[in-house]
């Protein structure tokens, strides 16, 4: 499979993709913790069908140490034993906020309130751009159909 496109080769895009890259950097910094940080992106990549991104995100949590187990499970997280309540609480709003066109009211209050629970104001700003900066990445992977498979771990880091 070859890409449609070679988003970093366009000027135009290249600049514009250095900010979401930019963005997604900034996050690491903040004090969610990485291994939520890694299920959500791999739950809204899952849901939008994004290879790439699936790739990355499994194979870099998987270095960091997340277990098979639970990296297999993220998409049928709500039947499995192996999250945390807060954790759970982040993928049911990764959920939402990728689904937003599926649900008229977007992310619910109850979502809201239950993630609320679990992480501080800080916490809920750095989880709803991460899940807003996968998004980005997701649509622009998939809309130029980027082939996914030979990820090495830290490759964009």
């Amino acid at each position: 499979m070859e890409a449609r496109l070679n988003l970093m080769a366009s000027p135009v895009a290249a600049r514009a993709m250095k900010h979401i890259v930019a963005a997604g950097k900034a996050l690491a910094d903040s004090t969610l913790p990485a291994a939520t940080r890694e299920l959500v992106m791999l739950r809204a990549s899952q849901i939008n069908g994004c290879a790439g991104c699936i790739d990355m995100h499994t194979k870099d949590a998987a270095a960091a140490g997340e277990s098979a187990v639970r990296l297999n499970l993220v998409a049928a997280w709500r039947e499995a034993k192996v999250f945390t309540d807060a954790e759970r609480a982040a993928l049911e709003l990764a959920e939402q906020g990728t689904r937003i066109a599926d649900a008229a009211g977007g992310v619910t209050d109850e979502v809201w309130a239950n993630a609320a629970k679990y992480y501080d104001e800080d916490q809920l700003a750095a989880l709803v751009t991460q899940i807003a900066v996968i998004n980005a990445f997701n649509r622009g992977n998939v809309i130029t159909q980027q082939p996914a498979g030979d990820y090495q771990v830290g490759q964009f880091h």
